[in-house]
């Protein structure tokens, strides 16, 4: 079910529509108030302009954090894959083991 929230950015209320709670959209709002404000604060541009510098800039966020998470997923995976290499070699030192310790009893049977 869709919540309508009102959210205040930049002293402007703006109503917004979505699946997501309350408490997450003000979050939102709040993060790009602050990021609106500084653009506003430290260049000399109007709203109109800081709307589109903020958009770039939270976009540029966006696709750093996407090509970081994409970095630890190939992380991840290697270490999964390692993890599996590891596995398959334990479980042959423990057949190993078995073999050996077969042929110690038979050798003690026999001695």
């Amino acid at each position: 079910m869709a919540n309508r929230v009102v959210i205040t950015i930049c002293g402007e209320e703006y109503t917004f529509v979505a699946e997501e709670s309350a408490a997450y959209m003000q979050r939102v709002g709040a993060y790009v108030g602050d990021k609106m404000q500084d653009v506003l604060d430290s260049a000399k541009v109007g709203r109109t302009d800081a709307a589109v510098l903020t958009a770039a800039n939270i976009t540029d966020e966006l696709f750093k954090s996407q090509a970081a998470s994409e970095q630890l997923r190939g992380q991840i995976k290697g270490y999964l894959d390692e993890a599996g290499k590891a596995q398959a070699e334990v479980s042959e030192l423990k057949r190993e083991v078995f073999r050996l310790q077969q042929k110690l009893d038979a050798a003690h049977r026999r001695g």
